[in-house]
């Protein structure tokens, strides 16, 4: 046997060997730079992919990192390009409408840990704000999912009346402030607390209730009801 036919033969039992483990195995079976290199491997089925595996966990510090890095980025990564790229992101992208359906045609505040799946997954690892805000109907089922802006959360970009005035256009009775701080950590700025309290204000004028305003980061998350700044 030569050697390339011999590299390709262990090459072929070690990706044998993978997919027995992860099909029989639970969600631990494979480490994270396993599971990338088994993604890769079908977007590049004759290469031994666990080196370039290791180096995006290296790169992006973690499996999360890497799903949610951008595209372009991945793409020109060494190694990788944009079959490689598209590879990781459509995973991403599943996980992502995953989660979705836990949040969907049901009350959300009976459902917060989805919610919250759905929100970290979504925002966790964005390297730039993101501001949304979540209209519920009067059984507080999510009905519109709205992107406000994508920067820092005052005024300049948040307009209390405007919120508000989706919320009545939309037929929303109630609504949940969401955004992230690239920085990793969720605890809330004082901008994060004035516009919380102004947009509060401005929809108890009009009967449109405030649930919460959620802060997402790669350190977890801050409810700013369950600080008492609401």
């Amino acid at each position: 046997m030569t050697d390339s036919a011999e590299d390709s033969h262990q090459g072929l039992g070690h990706r044998a060997r993978l997919r027995a483990r992860l099909l029989g195995g639970g969600s631990e079976a494979l480490a994270d730079y396993e599971v990338l290199e088994y993604l890769l491997m079908t977007a590049i089925p004759r290469r031994d992919v666990k080196p370039l595996a290791k180096s995006l966990i290296a790169r992006y510090g973690n499996l999360a990192g890497v799903f949610n890095a951008d595209a372009a980025a991945l793409a020109k990564h060494p190694g990788m390009g944009e079959t490689s790229a598209a590879a990781l992101k459509v995973v991403a992208l599943a996980a992502r409408r995953m989660a979705r359906t836990g949040v969907q045609d049901q009350p959300v505040l009976g459902n917060w840990q989805a919610l919250l799946d759905y929100l970290t997954i979504d925002m966790a690892h964005l390297t730039h704000e993101r501001v949304r805000v979540l209209y519920l109907d009067t059984r507080n089922r999510l009905i519109r999912d709205h992107l406000i802006s994508e920067g820092s959360v005052d005024e300049a970009a948040i307009h209390p009346r405007e919120v508000v005035k989706q919320a009545l256009d939309s037929g929303a009775t109630a609504l949940i402030l969401v955004h992230n701080h690239p920085s990793g950590s969720p605890e809330p700025s004082r901008a994060d607390i004035q516009i919380t309290q102004r947009i509060a204000e401005a929809g108890r004028l009009l009967g449109i209730v405030v649930h919460d305003h959620v802060i997402i980061g790669r350190q977890g998350h801050v409810s700013l009801k369950a600080k008492g700044l609401i």
